[in-house]
């Protein structure tokens, strides 16, 4: 049984705490046969057999287990994939044309019997940031890029708020989210210019003050909770997120957020998503990561023990 690894070109990963690399060197110190797979070198033929050229590396830890000390990439080989292998979706958002194309030739591979984590037809079919406001728990949410729309949202909020967040729908780790005022007098034309960033439906929100207190990820793989962890922003920021200098370290999740965390996976355990991590601000379910989830490294590292072990459990 192979395991593959679909990702980004290493030079767009940050090797020391990237979670597909984490779990690339933890599979290969317990001695499953892993290999890394680029772009590059993905294709789709219905004629030719599924071969692919891949790489072996060579990765140490540190003394933490968590965080890589070293990762080297080694030769290449070919290798053919059967119905006894699986491949890891690990390429990292924007959700874009790009993203889609993987998804559909990832599927023609799931068709053909070969195991795909997550499986591109759960990706597919939910959004992380939309099936978050189908939640009890979620924020009141906006999204869309009709102007008419959004200030009858705004119109509903300013009851209670003085501020928003208005963010893209398809990308990762706070890129492209912005505070602004309700009652600022360049609203709509702030509005119609992340629109425009975004080539079309953008997300607006309240903004939630308890993020100065930090917001949880908590990793869940098949339908188990991994660890959680509490991202606590700098002092002054509002993005309580690691990449862009947050604090954390381990909690517990209330037994009322794991239900309904729990809840969920079980939902998209359905559809074949097993690698599930989420973003909780407050009480509320704000992201439900499926498409790369991130933060292994972290969480690991806060909870003393490396968890991608757990995670190949599951394919023993």
């Amino acid at each position: 049984m192979k395991h593959i690894l679909f990702i980004d070109p290493i030079e767009k990963l940050n090797p020391k705490k990237d979670s597909t690399l984490m779990m690339a060197t933890t599979m290969k110190e317990q001695g499953i046969e892993v290999y890394l797979l680029f772009e590059k070198d993905f294709y789709v033929s219905n004629k030719l057999k599924n071969n692919f050229k891949v790489y072996d590396f060579q990765g140490e830890f540190y003394e933490d287990g968590c965080y890589q000390k070293s990762f080297e990439l080694k030769e290449s080989k070919i290798v053919e994939l059967t119905t006894k292998d699986t491949i890891h979706m690990r390429i990292d958002p924007p959700f874009d044309t790009r993203y889609l194309r993987y998804l559909w030739m990832l599927r023609y591979f799931k068709n053909s019997g070969i195991n795909v984590v997550n499986s591109p037809d759960g990706i597919l079919k939910f959004n992380e940031k939309l099936h978050a406001y189908t939640q009890k728990s979620s924020l009141a949410s906006y999204v869309g890029s009709s102007l008419d729309g959004f200030m009858e949202f705004v119109n509903l909020m300013k009851k209670d708020n003085q501020e928003l967040i208005l963010k893209p729908l398809d990308l990762y780790q706070g890129y492209g989210v912005e505070k602004i005022s309700i009652s600022d007098p360049d609203l709509k034309a702030k509005f119609e210019a992340k629109v425009k960033e975004n080539n079309g439906a953008i997300v607006a929100q309240p903004f939630c003050a308890d993020v100065v207190n930090g917001e949880i990820r908590s990793i869940y793989f098949k339908g188990r909770e991994l660890g959680s962890i509490l991202k606590v922003p700098k002092s002054g920021e509002f993005l309580a997120n690691i990449a862009q200098g947050a604090a954390f370290h381990a909690i517990e999740l209330t037994p009322a957020l794991k239900k309904e965390c729990d809840d969920i996976c079980k939902e998209l355990m359905d559809e074949g998503v097993d690698w599930v991590a989420f973003d909780i601000l407050g009480n509320h379910v704000s992201e439900i990561n499926i498409t790369c989830p991130g933060l292994l490294v972290e969480v690991s590292f806060a909870h003393k023990k490396n968890l991608a072990l757990e995670i190949i459990k599951e394919f023993r």
